[in-house]
């Protein structure tokens, strides 16, 4: 079943303040029936899960994925990214747009590595092994006889 539009809004405005009761009053119901009506849309499964749905579209549009993360790595790598630095002068306060320098290049390109696997640690073991090997078999003959 489809959200009727003064659901949709109620379910926003829920998401938006976290308050079933100050919600339902944005959203358009009555004063007087604002607490129930909340607390009732809350409980409405088509209601509960637009906004389990919507929170997790604004979580996504908010948290880097790790594509997003390896492209701007990527970016910085290449210089193709830019940060804006601010400088108080004489003449006042000054933005200029930077290219990544070269500590900041090799940082990402370290961590681009490590999410390949290009480095890898060798590790050498030595020694002796010792291993004990236990019958027990003698100990299941006891227990049948």
């Amino acid at each position: 079943m489809a959200l009727t539009e003064k659901q949709k809004r109620f379910a926003d405005y829920y998401i938006e303040t976290g308050n079933a009761t100050e919600a339902a009053g944005l959203a358009g119901y009555s004063e007087r029936t604002a607490y129930s009506i909340g607390g009732e849309n809350l409980r409405k499964p088509e209601i509960k899960n637009y906004i389990d749905e919507r929170l997790k579209q604004l979580d996504a549009e908010r948290i880097a994925d790790a594509t997003e993360v390896l492209k701007y790595l990527t970016e910085v790598i290449r210089g193709e990214s830019e940060t804006e630095e601010v400088f108080a002068g004489p003449a006042g306060v000054e933005t200029v747009m930077k290219k990544p320098n070269e500590r900041e290049r090799l940082k990402a390109a370290e961590l681009l590595g490590k999410r390949y696997g290009l480095y890898t640690d060798k590790v050498r073991l030595g020694g002796n092994v010792a291993v004990q090997i236990m019958d027990d078999m003698e100990g299941d003959n006891a227990a049948d006889e």
